[in-house]
Parts: C-alpha cells; sequence; structure tokens
C-alpha cells in the first residue's frame, strides 16, 4: 500500500546560495556513437545530441549553472554544441579519449563532490529529453524535504514492468505534482554535494562492474531483506537475482549498517530516455519531442562548424533533404 502525503508550501531558492555561486552544478557526459535505437535520429548522434542538449538547456530554467561538459572521443563540433549553450566561465570543457561509461561516471563523481561552486548537482547523460523548465521545482522540493536525497526526472518504464518495483511506495503531493518514490533509477539524477560524498564508496563499485541497478538498491534497501526473493528470481528472473547478490557483494555494510537513502521521481515523468524501448509512460513523448523539434528548427539553428548549412531536425521516419547536404564529421 502507498503512504500519501500532501504538502503545498513552496521554498524558495535563496538568492545567496548558502554561499555557492551557482544554483547547480552538472556534470555532462557525451559519446558520439548511438547506443541502442532511439526516438529520434536513430542514425545520427550529432543531431540526437544537440537535441537533448538544447532540451536540456531549457529545462534549466532561470537558474544559475555551472556546467562540465565530459567528452568522451568526441570530434570537436560536440564541444561547439555545448558552446552554442553554456559560456564562459560557466562553462568547462574536459575531451577524453574513449575511456568508456564506468571511467566517465567516476570523473562525474569526481567532480560533483569535488567542486566549490553550487550544493546540488546533477548528473547528465547525452540521450535525455527533458520538458522545460523543470529544475528549479526539482532543487525546491529537495530543499522543502529533509527525505529526499536524490531525484531523477526520468520514470523508467521498468517500475511498471518489473516485479522488483511492485513494493509499497511513498506519494507526496507538493506544489500541486505528485511525487513518488523508487527503488533505484539510472545514472542520470539530481543530489547534494553532501550526499555524494557520504555515499562514495557505494558509487565507486560501479568501477568494479557492479550494476547501478545494485548501486540503487543498497542504498533505498528496497527488496533486500526477503529471503523467498531470492529463490523465486534465481529461478524465475536470473538478472534480477544478480542485481540482488551484486547488491550485497559490493555493498553489504551500506545495506546493514548505512542509512537508507530515498530516489523521487515526478509523476508524470519530466523527461526520457530516448531509447525506443524506454520512454517514460504518461506522455506523448513523439509529439512533444517533433513538436519542440519544429520549433527549434524555426528560432534556433543546429548548425554543423565545418559546414554552415541549416540542419533540419526530424523523426527516424522522416527524411531531411538537407541532412545530406552536411559533410561527414571528424
Amino acid at each position: 500500500m502507498s503512504h500519501a502525503h500532501t504538502q503545498d508550501k513552496r521554498a524558495a531558492i535563496p538568492n545567496n546560495r548558502g554561499g555557492y555561486a551557482y544554483d547547480l552544478a552538472v556534470a555532462y557526459r557525451i559519446y558520439p556513437k548511438i547506443s541502442k535505437t532511439p526516438l529520434f535520429f536513430a542514425d545520427d548522434k550529432y543531431l540526437l545530441a544537440a537535441l537533448c542538449l538544447r532540451s536540456f538547456k531549457e529545462a534549466l530554467g532561470t537558474l544559475k549553472v555551472k556546467v562540465f561538459a565530459l567528452l568522451d572521443n568526441c570530434p570537436k563540433e560536440y564541444e561547439e554544441l555545448f558552446r552554442q549553450n553554456f559560456h564562459e566561465p560557466d562553462l568547462e570543457v574536459t575531451h577524453l579519449g574513449g575511456v568508456g561509461n564506468a571511467a566517465t561516471f567516476g570523473l562525474q563523481f569526481q567532480i560533483l563532490s569535488e567542486q566549490p561552486d553550487a550544493e546540488y548537482v546533477y548528473f547528465a547523460e547525452d540521450d535525455y529529453f527533458y520538458l522545460p523548465n523543470q529544475f528549479e521545482e526539482f532543487i525546491k522540493f529537495m530543499q522543502s524535504n529533509r527525505d529526499v536525497q536524490f531525484i531523477s526526472p526520468y520514470d523508467h518504464p521498468d517500475n511498471y514492468r518489473l516485479k522488483l518495483h511492485q513494493y509499497s511506495k511513498d506519494i507526496r503531493v507538493w506544489d500541486n505534482r505528485y511525487w513518488r518514490t523508487a527503488a533505484s533509477t539510472c545514472l542520470t539524477f539530481l543530489t547534494r554535494k553532501e550526499a555524494l560524498i557520504k555515499t562514495r564508496d557505494v558509487f565507486a563499485t560501479f568501477a568494479h562492474r557492479n550494476f547501478d541497478c545494485s548501486i540503487w538498491l543498497s542504498l533505498t534497501k528496497t527488496a533486500l531483506f526477503h529471503p523467498m526473493l531470492y529463490i523465486r528470481y534465481f529461478f524465475g528472473d536470473f538478472v534480477i537475482f544478480k542485481y540482488l547478490a551484486k547488491a550485497w557483494f559490493f555493498s553489504s555494510r551500506q545495506i546493514l549498517f548505512g542509512p537508507t537513502y530515498k530516489i523521487w521521481i515526478p509523476i508524470p515523468s519530466k523527461s526520457t530516455h530516448m531509447d525506443s524501448d524506454c520512454i517514460s509512460p504518461g506522455c506523448d513523448w513523439r509529439k512533444v519531442i517533433g513538436e519542440k523539434a519544429k520549433e527549434w528548427d524555426h528560432n534556433y539553428s543546429i548548425r554543423d562548424p565545418k559546414k554552415e548549412n541549416r540542419i533540419t531536425t526530424t523523426t527516424t521516419t522522416e527524411k531531411s533533404e538537407n541532412v545530406s547536404s552536411r559533410e561527414a564529421r571528424g
């Protein structure tokens, strides 16, 4: 049974930012190859990255944000995408030589846990689309609720598909929006710098081939103290069994003696992964993204820095007549 709580009082982000120069610090990692089958631009990562980065910029609203861009084996034009949207000294760009997923996440963690710019920090990946003007509310929700340690803007469809997520959840109404706890999420999330420091050892296990799901389960402690589940999953869903087993293998001390953390997600989702099989429920994302793409094509040019030809943003089922005029990049 879910636990519901209503909270209507809003809290403003302090003007002095608690002594920090920025409202939010973001480590945004990007890789020039396509993973799985995106909902849009299934054959062009540059355009997919441009679409997602533009949506992220709009989602930040009026917040003052420091962005650390981690470009893993990316051509120069990917740096230009960031410089179109953010400017120094609010932007720092780091080029990496194809170090991979675990290493770039580790660098994100190091940067955000050590940076002196902001209390609130966000881990961003390159294939998420966001609705506009969301992050100020995310931060206000975290400021106003002591039990909000992590926020994911993305409601993963696995929350409804997998038995692992069929358990009692907390539900809260805050400023006319529903929020719900989750057992786990991906590696795109919002938290405080203080929380990162406290959970450093748990997140560090990702570099040793731990699953992201297992990391979150060890923090939320969901489904870990029910012996019969292990038997059920061992014979019925071995992937979930491995999630549970790795949580214990890597983080037994946190599970037994550490605090229990909560991940909160907005309902309906305010972001979606662009993987066609992992689109957030509750929103017609193809329509929303298509409309935004057309709006930006009219008001905002996504340009190839090598060729000043305008590129029309299209879906995977629509062919852009002038995409072919763009020379191969990098």
